[in-house]
């Protein structure tokens, strides 16, 4: 899968132990506006998806992610990979751990019906709601307004990813 970009803070200097997360993410577009989780707390937009469970695949944690944040049920024909994140900075938890996530971006359909989210506690409390928007507005909001303690490294992230689909013509 190819490298999209590197977000390297460089801020883990006196880091003795590092945490990996990796996560996937869908990416679903329909009618020239792209599926987002969007965060009613703190309005901000990301992409469907989430950790990688131990033992389970990219594809798996994909299905499963996109099942539980978005209520939307990915066609697993229709998976393509788009590209990778790689994201290093120093972790928000614990001051001599390095924080290492690698986000895979995969275009894939859905089927039309959306069922009930399972959401686990912080998405609940943060009120994730599924919503079809065009991609500048979600790179707009992402970038413009105050997000609370969200880390604004992952805004960007998904604000760039966005940038790139539309870049590369794959929103019209």
């Amino acid at each position: 899968m190819r490298l999209l970009f590197e977000m390297d803070k460089k801020d883990y200097g006196g880091c003795t132990r590092s945490f990996t997360r990796d996560s996937a993410r869908s990416i679903i577009i329909r009618n020239g506006k792209i599926a987002m989780v969007h965060s009613l707390k703190y309005d901000y937009y990301k992409f469907p998806g989430g950790g990688i469970e131990p033992g389970e695949s990219e594809i798996d944690a994909l299905i499963r992610e996109t099942a539980e944040e978005a209520g939307l049920t990915v066609v697993p024909d229709s998976i393509r990979e788009y590209g990778y994140v790689h994201r290093i900075q120093k972790s928000t938890v614990e001051k001599d751990e390095c924080f290492i996530q690698d986000n895979y971006y995969y275009l894939c359909d859905v089927e039309e019906d959306v069922r009930p989210q399972k959401l686990d506690g912080y998405e609940s409390e943060e009120h994730f709601t599924l919503e079809y928007v065009r991609p500048e507005n979600a790179i707009l909001s992402n970038r413009t307004k105050d997000h609370g303690p969200k880390d604004p490294i992952m805004l960007e992230r998904e604000a760039r990813v966005l940038e790139m689909l539309l870049s590369e013509g794959l929103i019209k």
